[in-house]
């Protein structure tokens, strides 16, 4: 059987999911009365990703289109998942970059076609969305040239072929249409990777070997190895070896074999050379690891990740009402739960906290991190985490920090108040374009510390209108901390239930954080200050009753409603002094000394 392997990438939001659920339909993956035919983003079956629409695990699908098996390796789109973008792309052969033909190239494109290029890995490129109404794909094609002329490694990489496609309605083009509303399919495409995608370079007649890309959990068949056959085949009860580069780690036999078919893995007898297969019996396993008939017992290079270049602490919950909202809460689980993180999500580093206390978490940025942290919330996990901090390091006697490239995009009546506050952090303006009419492209360069905190001010100051996009771009020596941004917290004084009778005195001090009648604690934050300094009030007070009108004068209190933040809003917010306690049901800000001797003793 002749087989492609191909990786789908695109800068967040450009269609290349809405793409996958076009091929996968279109090659009647599904019956026509499955449930997927009428479902969209079918492969981001993570609620998370549901939710914040874009792809934060890589996944692996397979369609076929006549004698060919495509094997389809979604990847995600945001810089802060570029472990799993290094880490599948070489299970590829090639890739499909798709670029939105209003908006063009932006960071993240350019991250993901920089690492397509390094595995040198033929490159189609598919002009999306051409029937926007501010769709320009002439000059959007000009801007995906100039980025493969900056990034190219060879001549060769600059001899793309191009298509266009309204992925939302399945139908892709050789040549630019004067009609989007005309019939069509995906046929284009898939004729466009069968005849330009090279096949996998396999050497079926020598002993089996496999780089473990990516790993898969079931609580039937255990672990799956999960990776690209580049050398000969396996079956059921094979022996192989696991090596780390040329080390002999350990010894396994096959219990299953597993190829993709639509989103099903289907078992088979034996794996075909260049397929990319799952494998049962192999555990414990690490990505990166290779895994090889005995008879050649050498591995390959294991995968390079780039760097974290944020952590942050992580701990079991300690504030008074902990063990209350999560199904676990203590330090055994917590510790469990983050070490089998650490066996898929490889580019995370944990290790113990110096103070004994917990745990530092490092990745490649705040959603990075943001996302553990939720999906710990939504499995039951109680913990607490600390600001996020930049990694620093040390380079010829010199510290250097983590900056990055942020590409900001604002309706061009807002232009001022982010030039404004871009500045107030430091950033180097290093281009401005226009898109479009009446929409501006800013870039900056930033210390990477200076971004915490900007995407929920600059969606304040922009009314919810900017589209904010960064990556990392490379270490440079320590630049002076910032001023404080935000204003003092509102501090609890006493345990107990708040009431609205308190919380009236509250708003008068600045803006609340929680509502009458919810649960609160010495050290909790309930609000932010007016001013610059903390200040300590009690939520908990109730007004004297005297008589009966007055008992019920309290229920009469209009109050504003309590400022909800999101996690990573929350994030953004604490200081150095302050925890965020993480429950299932509740996201709670606290000082880290919660009674005032000891946040005094803690200064």
């Amino acid at each position: 059987m002749d087989i492609r392997n191909i990786a789908i990438i695109a800068h967040v939001d450009h269609g290349k999911t809405t793409l996958v659920d076009g091929m996968l339909k279109q090659t009647h993956t599904f019956r026509d009365n499955q449930a997927e035919m009428e479902q969209t983003t079918i492969l981001d079956r993570n609620e998370l990703e549901r939710e914040r629409g874009i792809t934060i695990l890589a996944k692996n699908t397979a369609v076929q289109y006549g004698d060919t098996k495509i094997n389809i390796i979604d990847t995600p789109g945001h810089a802060d998942f570029s472990g799993e973008v290094e880490r599948v792309i070489s299970m590829a052969d090639g890739a499909l970059l798709i670029v939105d033909a209003a908006e063009g190239p932006l960071p993240q494109t350019k991250f993901v076609l920089r690492q397509a290029l390094k595995q040198k890995l033929s490159i189609i490129v598919v002009l999306n969305k051409i029937d926007r109404g501010d769709a320009r794909p002439e000059e959007v094609l000009n801007e995906t040239e100039e980025l493969f002329l900056e990034l190219a490694e060879n001549e060769g990489d600059l001899a793309f072929p191009v298509l266009y496609a309204v992925a939302r309605d399945g139908k892709v083009w050789n040549e630019l249409p004067s009609d989007f509303n005309a019939e069509g399919s995906l046929e284009p495409l898939f004729q466009k990777i069968v005849e330009y995608i090279p096949a996998p370079q396999v050497e079926s007649d020598k002993p089996f070997k496999m780089l473990v890309s990516t790993l898969d959990f079931d609580s039937y068949k255990g672990t799956y190895s999960i990776g690209k056959v580049t050398q000969g085949t396996v079956k059921p009860g094979k022996q192989l070896v696991q090596l780390a580069e040329n080390e002999v780690i350990s010894k396994h036999s096959v219990q299953q074999v597993f190829t993709s078919q639509g989103l099903e893995r289907v078992e088979v007898q034996e794996a075909q050379p260049g397929d990319i297969v799952a494998l049962t019996g192999i555990d414990p396993v690490k990505i990166g690891h290779t895994l090889a008939d005995p008879q050649d017992p050498t591995g390959y290079p294991i995968i390079s990740l780039s760097e974290p270049t944020m952590k942050i602490y992580i701990g079991p919950n300690t504030s008074p009402i902990s063990a209350k909202e999560g199904e676990y809460y203590t330090a055994r689980q917590l510790e469990a739960r983050l070490e089998q993180e650490k066996q898929t999500n490889i580019g995370l580093r944990i290790e113990t906290n110096p103070d004994g206390h917990g745990w530092l978490v490092a990745g490649r940025g705040e959603l990075h991190l943001s996302v553990l942290i939720e999906n710990l919330r939504r499995e039951g996990y109680e913990l607490e985490v600390g600001q996020p901090q930049v990694i620093t390091l040390e380079k010829d006697g010199v510290t250097m920090e983590p900056a990055e490239e942020v590409s900001i995009e604002v309706e061009s009546e807002h232009m001022g108040a982010v030039v404004e506050e871009m500045g107030r952090r430091r950033a180097d303006m290093v281009n401005t374009a226009q898109p479009r009419p009446g929409l501006t492209r800013l870039t900056f360069h930033v210390a990477s510390k200076n971004l915490l905190g900007l995407r929920s001010e600059l969606l304040t100051r922009t009314r919810g209108t900017a589209i904010i996009n960064s990556q990392f771009l490379e270490y440079r020596p320590l630049t002076p901390a910032l001023e404080q941004f935000r204003n003092g917290a509102i501090i609890a004084t006493e345990s107990g239930q708040s009431t609205g009778y308190a919380l009236e005195s509250i708003e008068k001090r600045g803006e609340t954080f929680i509502g009458p009648g919810e649960a609160v604690y010495e050290g909790m934050i309930i609000g932010m200050n007016r001013r610059q300094e903390d200040i300590d009030m009690n939520a908990t007070k109730a007004k004297n009753l005297t008589n009966h009108r007055s008992a019920n004068a309290d229920i009469l209190t209009t109050l504003k409603a309590p400022r909800r933040m999101t996690l990573e809003q929350c994030l953004d917010f604490i200081q150095s002094d302050e925890l965020l306690e993480v429950t299932p049901l509740n996201l709670r800000l606290r000082k880290r000394h919660l009674s005032k001797l000891a946040q005094g003793e803690g200064e």
